[in-house]
């Protein structure tokens, strides 16, 4: 296994990255997250987590004790997912696996939380059409050309959902939330970034409703906030972070290019503080910061640089989680740990290449290069096959 020949080592073992934290009701003894990423190894049909390899691959990112780690996006219901291979927690065989995952990581002393993912129209319409779901979105508005060709060949046309199937949506997040701390979770992460569901009622280029979801920001939040004090009501503020990507245009969301869009984000972030000070503090908000547009660019690539989300700590003040390419730039990671005394890093493509992340973070030692074709293949390669430092450093790659 190579080592990436661009990175130039950097001992983290005295910064503000080994300080413990409290999140929620945890307290990680290292501030390097795992990120939330999207690997494709569930079984099909049903989205069951693959039972021999996911307990693996979370256990080995668990090595180090204290640390936390955000599991892949994870359906709540059927109708929140759209990809075959990707998991959900609605069903017992599914927790059933959870479980065994949560019991892994709990083994090494480490922490777990669960991204709850809802697709909207990020979603594949076959898919869902074959399984006689909804393509839902907050209007129909497609996102690409190649979506809505898609989805008029097999008879699933994009759909604006009805205030009846928002609450629907809001009692599957209330259910999957359930299920994930019955499982052992420590937490959920609420998705709302990227361009998935919950992001696309942000947004009004993707939201022209004109009910009470559509037109003013606080129309815009209502699904959102709606969302965040259910699962409040149902798990404990403690157990629920969330995570924005103000900046983000995957999935044709407008990004830095409509610069009225902060305002909207301001007001939910304001909302989520205005909640902390009556004794509803979320465990953590999660930014994707302007370093990352999209995730299908390379590193570096897409860095809108005219913005900030420095306006979203002068608002929350509890624990932050930023992630945007900080394995390749260690010292802009140390900036953001010294800035802001709540900061965590989220690290996310090199954590899958170096399962033994956090120590090699701590000593400064050199990083696995990624594999990026194996990102969402099938089998073991590329998942749980990626060697710790002791075994890398004997490669003649290297």
């Amino acid at each position: 296994m190579p080592f990436n020949k661009t990175y130039k080592p950097v001992s983290f073992q005295d910064s503000n990255l080994f300080k413990s934290i409290q999140i929620g009701d945890t307290k990680v003894l290292n501030r390097a997250v795992l990120a939330p990423l999207t690997r494709l190894r569930a079984r099909a049909p049903g989205n069951v987590p693959n039972a021999e390899l996911a307990p693996e691959y979370y256990a080995q990112r668990a090595q180090a004790p204290g640390t936390m780690l955000i599991t892949e996006g994870t359906f709540p219901s059927a109708q929140s997912g759209g990809y075959p291979t990707a998991p959900g927690i609605w069903s017992e065989e599914q927790i059933a696996v959870w479980r065994q995952i949560f019991d892994k990581i709990h083994e090494r002393k480490s922490f777990v939380w669960v991204q709850l993912w809802v697709l909207g129209r990020m979603a594949d319409p076959e898919t869902l059409a074959k399984e006689s779901l909804r393509y839902d979105s907050a209007s129909d508005v497609y996102p690409d050309e190649e979506s809505r060709l898609k989805a008029e060949k097999f008879n699933n046309k994009l759909h604006g959902i009805t205030v009846s199937e928002i609450d629907q949506y809001i009692a599957d997040f209330v259910k999957a939330a359930k299920n994930a701390i019955r499982a052992g979770a420590d937490g959920v992460e609420i998705h709302n970034a990227n361009g998935y569901l919950l992001n696309q009622f942000l947004d009004p280029i993707s939201n022209k409703r004109t009910d009470e979801y559509g037109g003013s920001i606080e129309n815009r939040a209502r699904f959102t906030l709606r969302v965040v004090d259910a699962l409040v009501e149902a798990v404990g503020a403690s157990k629920v972070g969330i995570r924005l990507s103000p900046y983000g245009t995957y999935g044709a969301m407008s990004g830095g290019s409509d610069p009225t869009l902060l305002a909207q984000y301001a007001y939910v972030i304001g909302e989520l503080e205005k909640r902390a000070h009556t004794g509803k503090r979320l465990a953590y908000l999660h930014l994707v910061e302007p370093r990352v547009t999209t995730p299908a660019l390379a590193e570096g690539e897409g860095w809108f640089k005219e913005g900030s989300n420095e306006f979203a700590t002068t608002i929350w003040k509890g624990p932050v989680i930023r992630a945007g390419n900080y394995a390749l730039d260690p010292q802009a990671a140390l900036q953001e740990l010294d800035a802001n005394d709540n900061t965590l890093i989220a690290y996310g493509r090199f954590f899958i290449s170096n399962p033994d992340l956090v120590t090699r973070l701590r000593d400064g030692l050199p990083l696995n290069q990624y594999d990026r074709d194996t990102f969402y293949a099938s089998t073991a390669k590329g998942y749980v096959d990626y060697p710790d430092y002791s075994e890398a450093i004997k490669s003649e790659d290297n």
